[in-house]
């Protein structure tokens, strides 16, 4: 089992070019095909103030060709670095619904969502707040989202699953399988804060059978700890250098305001490396 589709989100961010180097990366190993959705902002863009000529008299045909540059620069960039992998199947997918709409539509016929973390720090003309979760509640796919700083050429060989026995988990173990048969080291970790109960039935050696048939050697760290489970996840990310969390993704909408976990929140907010997240 691969990814036979990998879909990767295309902007008008620095990060662009890193997160489309780890997809391509993904693609190349897993022998699929790979594509940078571009939305092209016409319905959620911001034009900067600074991009239009001064002394204009026709603000729409401007704005129109700055956003047509817009996207051929994107799109000349995401081609620069999938042939500099000499990656042969992948295309441009330009779009022009709004972001998230489009990106949960077009991640229903992939197999992998490759996403950058949001960056509160970080200017963009397109901004789409809410972007993750909104995908990882609605689109139904797996989505691999990609810290807003540092470089992971190594990922999945040093891979740490997040396990509490949830259905969510145990989507999210399934998803990553295609990246799971390349890992050296694959962890099955599970945290209980003192005091709490032991929620669903974890069924540690079960899971540790499960993965073995599929190939992959794990091992099983059980802790109790007295700092939050997102700390201790992160925590033991640093100590193991593992270079990919697995976990289920927790949330809902509510209206228009997506309402996450706790768990889920503090880790796509101070994540250090690459996380695939099911829900």
């Amino acid at each position: 089992m691969n990814f036979k589709t990998i879909l990767v989100h295309l902007d008008h961010t620095d990060r662009c070019r890193a997160r489309v180097a780890l997809a391509t990366r993904i693609a190349k190993a897993q022998g699929g095909h790979l594509v940078g959705l571009l939305p092209n902002g016409l319905l959620d863009g911001t034009i900067p103030a600074n991009a239009l000529p001064t002394g204009m008299t026709d603000f729409i045909a401007e704005s129109a060709h700055y956003l047509r540059q817009r996207a051929d620069g994107i799109s000349e960039g995401f081609r620069a670095v999938v042939n500099a992998a000499d990656a042969h199947s992948h295309e441009v997918r330009e779009v022009e619904g709004t972001t998230i709409d489009e990106l949960i539509a077009h991640g229903r016929s992939s197999d992998l969502i490759v996403l950058g973390q949001e960056d509160s720090a970080t200017d963009s003309d397109v901004p789409a707040r809410g972007l993750v979760p909104q995908v990882m509640l609605h689109a139904g796919r797996p989505v691999l989202v990609v810290p807003y700083a540092g470089d992971f050429g190594d990922l999945g060989k040093n891979v740490l699953l997040a396990w509490d026995g949830s259905r969510a988990a145990a989507l999210a173990m399934r998803e990553a399988l295609p990246l799971l048969a390349g890992a050296r080291r694959v962890t099955l970790a599970s945290f209980r804060g003192t005091g709490a109960d032991a929620g669903e039935a974890l069924l540690i050696p079960e899971m540790l059978r499960w993965l073995e048939r599929h190939g992959v050697q794990p091992r099983a760290e059980q802790d109790v700890v007295e700092i939050d489970i997102s700390d201790a996840l992160l925590s033991r990310v640093s100590d193991l250098g593992a270079d990919l969390i697995v976990m289920g993704g927790y949330g809902h909408s509510r209206l228009r305001e997506m309402v996450l976990g706790g768990v889920t929140r503090e880790v796509l907010s101070h994540m250090t490396v690459p996380v695939l997240i099911a829900h």
